[in-house]
């Protein structure tokens, strides 16, 4: 975000995309890739997270930015500007002159804190809407201090400006000069959202609610992109006025705050999944799931396993899974409403994040970004939580 926005500098779409390479390879990386995604996907271990359910911004995992910043913004970045309350941490812009701006807010940051290389890095957030506002979170390297920007690389995880419906995702580095790159979705940014990257050593993904968007190709350090192959750490503020929003600011829209529910960080790791196999999956009452014949609300109360406890995980793209019982495909329902067993087909919210456990139960996370939970075995089975505990994992 930070240093330039995203409209400056060189877009090189065309340089990011996979080399050309001969026919013969071509067909040979396509057998592999079709091997690859029926036979494996993605695992997520939980490695870091702030959820915010103090009272107050927990200075161990955060550092306060202090002073005016770059870009043009008007904006005094100071401590009081952010709080945290309700389980979020709350990042305030106001109409306030200190250090010689026109307004105050909050920019924290994990430096020497926690800093991740590769993984899923996610949040929880509800933006504010308003002419001249810029909210955004994004990562910088690690480096920044000995070799400065871009060469230390951005990755902007979300960025909002104005009252735009479009978010932002974007990476920046240093090939003989500024260069960067990303994708845009649209949503409504006033609602909470998970906005999240998952990033490895071959490309960084974008995602709104877990669907992807955009994606850079970083594999082998093409197009100079040796920055993305080291550690960065986190940052969250929320910008008045600059290059990227410009210079008008709707003050009738402060104060405006930027809620964060949480932060959380994975490691990922390719492991196997019983793809085309038949499993029962056993709740923390070491009883079965069932999608009760396909007309009901799915439970997690089976005694026994019999047909409608039985599911096949299919191979649904991209490493992600669809469980079929009985010809139908569970849904996790948009998030919203109780989970089912009654589709035909496979669409978006019939995709699930096969998430192996330390413990080696497995978890299953929606397109929403929110885990499926079993609801304590006595209620309808929901698609809504977002943490992993007892009830949101299964045995197989």
């Amino acid at each position: 975000m930070k240093a330039n926005p995203f409209h400056v500098g060189v877009c090189v779409m065309l340089a990011l995309m996979s080399c050309t390479k001969d026919h013969e390879n071509k067909q040979e990386q396509q057998v592999d890739s079709k091997v690859k995604a029926a036979t494996e996907a993605v695992s997520y271990n939980l490695v870091w997270s702030d959820e915010f359910n103090g009272t107050s911004v927990n200075t161990n995992n955060w550092n306060f930015e202090i002073g005016p910043n770059v870009n043009n913004e008007k904006q005094y970045y100071q401590a009081a500007n952010a709080s945290v309350s309700n389980g979020n941490l709350v990042i305030t812009a106001r109409k306030q002159s200190v250090g010689g701006m026109p307004y105050t807010s909050a920019r924290l940051n994990t430096s020497g804190h926690f800093s991740v290389k590769y993984g899923r890095i996610e949040a929880s957030i509800k933006l504010p809407s308003g002419q001249g506002l810029w909210p955004a979170f994004w990562m910088l390297g690690n480096n920044i201090g000995s070799v400065g920007w871009p060469a230390c690389g951005e990755i902007d995880i979300m960025e909002r400006i104005n009252t735009s419906s479009t978010i932002y995702g974007t990476i920046h580095w240093n090939a003989n000069g500024h260069v960067s790159y990303g994708g845009t979705t649209t949503t409504t940014p006033e609602n909470y959202h998970v906005y999240a990257v998952e990033w490895d050593a071959s490309s960084i993904r974008w995602y709104l609610d877990g669907v992807q968007f955009a994606t850079a190709n970083i594999l082998n350090n093409i197009n100079s992109t040796e920055e993305f192959h080291n550690p960065f750490f986190i940052i969250l503020n929320l910008a008045v006025a600059g290059d990227f929003p410009g210079q008008t600011v709707d003050e009738s829209k402060l104060p405006a705050s930027m809620y964060v529910d949480y932060v959380r960080v994975y490691s990922m790791t390719q492991t196997s999944t019983p793809i085309g196999q038949t499993i029962t999956l056993r709740g923390f009452n070491n009883a079965y799931v069932s999608g009760e014949n396909g007309t009901q609300a799915m439970t997690c109360t089976r005694t026994t396993a019999q047909a409608w406890e039985q599911f096949t995980v299919v191979d649904a793209g991209g490493g992600k899974v669809a469980l079929q019982s009985m010809g139908k495909y569970v849904s996790s329902e948009n998030g919203v409403n109780p989970i089912t067993c009654n589709r035909t087909t496979i669409g978006d919210w019939e995709k699930f994040d096969w998430i192996v456990n330390a413990d080696g139960t497995i978890s299953l996370r929606g397109n929403n970004g929110r885990y499926v939970s079993s609801e304590n075995g006595t209620q309808a089975m929901t698609c809504n939580r977002t943490a992993i505990g007892g009830w949101e994992a299964f045995h197989i």
